[in-house]
């Protein structure tokens, strides 16, 4: 049970409030990557073991699957009592600001923008990646990347639930650091 007050987004007074333990999300942010592991080899079309690209999309499309009806639920249930967003970058602020300590318990260290729809949302500390262990010289940084789709899918459901059709892109060059590219699709005229 966490002990930790309840942040602003949240009216305890409502009787259809839940909460969710930080520890309970720290422990499926652990458990998901393997568990999609297990999943695209389990559930390959063929009997053969997939090959490593293979293994790779097969979880790349589970995880950022996942994080994208995580993302969609969780702005239905949190933004529901602000006013309509129809700035992106308003959106973006959203994301940076609210829906990332409602997941990750802090906001956002840096948001660069391009103003031609691009942004790059900078997390110095990100918090899935604040207990892996790091061997000197190691390939830590590339076993961490599949960390990162469950959060991309994440920030992509959001988006994509607020009106904004994006694509996300999440990499880490040193732990604990993650960065997240976003760049919105416009619609072509029609």
């Amino acid at each position: 049970m966490s002990f930790d007050a309840p942040l602003p987004p949240y009216n305890a007074s409502d009787p259809h409030a839940s909460f969710l333990n930080s520890t309970a999300l720290d422990l499926l942010l652990i458990e998901i990557v393997p568990l999609a592991h297990r999943l695209a080899n389990e559930l390959s079309v063929t009997n053969e073991p997939l090959d490593d690209e293979e293994e790779r999309e097969a979880m790349f499309y589970r995880l950022e699957t996942l994080g994208y009806r995580v993302g969609q639920g969780l702005v239905e249930r949190f933004s529901r009592d602000r006013t309509r967003m129809v700035d992106t970058l308003d959106v973006i602020k959203f994301i940076c600001k609210d829906l990332w300590t409602i997941v990750f318990r802090k906001q956002i260290d840096n948001l660069k923008t391009n103003h031609r729809g691009v942004y790059v949302l900078t997390d110095n500390t990100f918090r899935p990646f604040s207990r892996m262990s790091a061997e000197a010289g190691g390939n830590a940084v590339s076993k961490a990347q599949p960390f990162l789709w469950f959060p991309c899918g994440i920030v992509r459901g959001a988006l994509a639930n607020m009106g904004v059709n994006a694509s996300v892109q999440a990499e880490s060059t040193e732990l604990p650091a993650a960065t997240f590219k976003i760049e919105t699709i416009q619609k072509s005229a029609v």
